[in-house]
């Protein structure tokens, strides 16, 4: 996006807008946490429909905590590499 404005010479002066912030998405706009959000699901849709010799509630809440420390780990990646130089 850029400004542009008449100068008295009858040029166009044109500067680029500034980014002021350089933030990354917020979390619930990203397709990882969509895809953390599905895995979810599908881990505790799994844990209810199958039988608990097999796969019980407490290994489907074991992997929703794998899954979460994953999501916070590359949120926390995503925040890390987000960082712009600033020149003046």
């Amino acid at each position: 996006m850029s400004n542009t404005a008449q100068t008295t010479d009858g040029y166009a002066n044109t500067t680029a807008t500034r980014r002021i912030s350089t933030e990354t998405k917020s979390s619930y706009k990203t397709t990882e946490m969509v895809a953390y959000v599905v895995a979810v699901v599908g881990v505790l849709i799994a844990a209810a429909v199958t039988d608990t010799s097999d796969f019980g509630t407490q290994e489907a809440w074991f992997y929703v905590t794998l899954l979460t420390i994953g999501y916070l780990v590359s949120r926390g990646l995503a925040k890390a590499g987000s960082r712009a130089r600033r020149d003046a």
